[in-house]
């Protein structure tokens, strides 16, 4: 009888530590997770900054004219009326 209670509590024992470090919820699951967790905070937080660059942005674009001046400036490379463009190159 000892020898057969021995057994069972041995495979109740494994049992059990086999849930607690390899099973779904097991340390390495929720160790995962909490890697897995804190790499999307990080992403959260720089598209948070991105969020806000866009919006700032938007804003200064919708109150005035010389936020969408100076985008039309650099993204089209407009001039202005009676000013002189130097195109400069560079020998490579």
């Amino acid at each position: 009888m000892p020898r057969i209670l021995t057994v069972v509590l041995t495979l109740l024992l494994a049992g059990l530590q086999y849930r607690l470090w390899i099973a779904d919820g097991g340390l390495a699951h929720t160790h995962r997770l909490r890697t897995e967790a804190a790499a999307q905070r990080d992403d959260n937080a720089r598209l948070a900054l991105r969020n806000a660059a866009l919006d700032a942005e938007i804003r200064d674009l919708k109150s005035g004219v010389a936020a969408i001046e100076a985008r039309a400036r650099i993204t089209l490379g407009m001039v202005r009326e009676g000013e002189t463009f130097f195109l400069v190159v560079n020998p490579s």
